[in-house]
């Protein structure tokens, strides 16, 4: 079967577009090389329009933890101390204040290790997400190729 310069201009033309994505696209109906052109620049803007991404992690996640987590051991160590008034009272100064510091820093601690476990979840999800977005990208691509008259190949 021999083919007509156009449509091998028009193959090596998609080849070379898509080289990035690693598809190769072949006009069915003899379309010319601008219609190409046009075509996958519309199926592309098309099928970026459907991938969307969810909100990426914040920096300082870590340090807000161990700031709430530090918060909490303190509140935790005078709510301890008031239940304990009688006995905490007649310790030193210096002894409540490192007992309070004590628990601070426990809780920075674990505020820390739960915050990194949760941005690592949600980093996790994004990742996730973008591999399915660009699944979903990828298919519509094809979708519209195959609408317009194309055979879409890996």
């Amino acid at each position: 079967m021999k083919k007509s310069p156009a449509l091998c201009l028009a193959t090596l033309f998609s080849m070379v577009c898509l080289s990035a994505t690693a598809e190769t696209v072949t006009p069915l109906q003899g379309q010319s090389p601008q219609t190409i052109q046009q075509d996958i620049g519309a199926c592309q803007a098309q099928a970026g329009s459907t991938g969307s991404t969810g909100p990426a992690s914040q920096p300082g996640e870590r340090a807000r933890g161990a700031a709430t987590g530090a918060a909490a051991g303190a509140a935790a160590a005078n709510a301890r101390a008031r239940q304990h008034e009688e006995v905490y009272d007649r310790i030193d100064e210096d002894v409540q204040q490192e007992y309070r510091q004590d628990r601070a820093k426990q809780g920075a601690v674990a505020g820390a290790a739960v915050s990194g476990s949760r941005q690592r979840q949600e980093r996790r999800q994004e990742r996730r997400n973008a591999d399915q977005n660009a699944g979903a990208a990828s298919s519509a691509y094809i979708d519209c190729m195959q609408q317009r008259g194309y055979q879409v190949t890996p």
